[in-house]
């Protein structure tokens, strides 16, 4: 009988299997997906799955993305080292560590308060600095570090805000799932000046982005 593979081991694999097929990805990226220890972000209970090819649980209605997803994302971006990102969304904390690898600095914002504090734990001992999670209401974003080199919306808006759209720096990226639970669309975003051009990615599934400029809970319809 074989050993059970590791983590590193599972996540070299994940790179090879999931990723590089898909996409291709900027080598930064993919050594990012390589370095960043998925397993510190996943609940205990969902360990054995870590590097599996799907979104998991992570308490509060929540979920990690799917390693895909998390790739792309960031990927969209096109972060150069002396970025500054804007996470809404830090749920588990793993997205925001992968954009960390990539950037200077990552603010992140949580409404939940006791998923911000697991998320700063993990980054804590995964040995990430460069990551302020602020626990807020992120749909209207973070102003008080704007403007932002890239953002990044881990959960679906029913529309693009000019909030939002506001908090770009001139040629940055925001990328974010736009729809409903029947259906959703990543988007990206671009600033030029005060006009902004965006295109349709890929077909998607998220969690709902609640919050003033969110959905209300009476709005999300199964």
């Amino acid at each position: 009988m074989n050993a059970p593979l590791s983590f590193e081991e599972q996540r070299q694999r994940m790179v090879e299997e999931q990723l590089i097929p898909r996409r291709s990805f900027r080598p930064l990226l993919l050594e990012a997906m390589r370095t960043v220890p998925r397993e510190c972000f996943v609940p205990e209970e969902h360990q054995h799955l870590t590097y599996a090819d799907g979104p998991l649980p992570i308490g509060e209605d929540q979920t990690i993305s799917q390693p895909y997803i998390v790739a792309l994302m960031t990927d969209l971006l096109e972060l150069e080292a002396s970025d500054k990102v804007l996470e809404i969304g830090t749920g588990s904390g793993y997205q925001a560590a992968v954009l960390a690898y990539l950037a200077a600095e990552v603010h992140s914002v949580e409404r939940h308060a006791s998923l911000a504090k697991a998320a700063q734990q993990a980054l804590s001992a995964c040995g990430v600095d460069n990551v302020h999670v602020h626990v807020d209401d992120g749909s209207k974003g973070w102003p008080q570090a704007a403007p932002y080199d890239g953002m990044i919306v881990t959960a679906a808006a029913p529309r693009v805000s000019d909030t939002l759209l506001g908090q770009l720096a001139d040629g940055a990226f925001l990328v974010v799932p736009v729809g409903g639970y029947t259906g959703q669309s990543l988007q990206r975003w671009q600033r030029h000046g005060n006009e902004f051009i965006h295109d349709t990615i890929a077909p998607v599934a998220f969690v709902p982005l609640r919050g003033e400029e969110g959905w209300a809970a009476d709005e999300w319809k199964r």
